[in-house]
């Protein structure tokens, strides 16, 4: 017995399923792309490079901000780039990845650093947040926030 033909697809639901395919794809696609550091705003840059290089000093066991201090240009936003890594170490859900100090890319954990530093160098504290939820705890979001807010006011000052 044959089969009673099948109403055709709209054509609308088929291209709401191919932009929707898309989109997932190149989504996929896009988190498997590397971030790049030069595509952070210097700031964001400055800070990454920062952690990097506390990372490389705290794995030999040195103290950072002498050289931090160096590089930056600034005591105070050295000292608030230490106070920023070491409130992310308390409230971050685990250990932070970084990269090597010469590398471009950016791990997940600098990109999401990165924005962070962004949104609120624009002050922008509902973007930060965005970011963040899910991540963290709501206190937790708290205290990073006002670290950063920290830093952003040492980077200010030595401009």
């Amino acid at each position: 017995m044959p089969k009673p033909a099948s109403k055709p697809a709209s054509s609308s639901s088929a291209a709401r399923k191919s932009v929707t395919e898309k989109s997932v794809a190149d989504w996929l696609e896009e988190l498997a792309r590397p971030a790049r550091i030069a595509a952070l705003a210097p700031s964001a840059a400055r800070f990454i490079y920062s952690l990097r290089l506390i990372a490389l000093h705290d794995r030999a066991r040195r103290d950072p901000v002498p050289e931090l201090t160096a590089r930056l240009g600034s005591m105070e936003v050295a000292a608030k780039s230490l106070a920023l890594a070491q409130t992310i170490a308390i409230v971050w859900p685990e250990d932070i990845h970084v990269s090597r100090f010469c590398c471009d890319c950016l791990t997940h954990d600098e990109a999401t650093l990165g924005a962070l530093i962004e949104g609120c160098f624009a002050r922008d504290q509902e973007d930060f947040h965005a970011h963040v939820t899910g991540l963290l705890r709501p206190e937790r979001v708290t205290l990073l926030w006002e670290a950063v807010l920290d830093l952003v006011a040492a980077e200010m000052q030595s401009t």
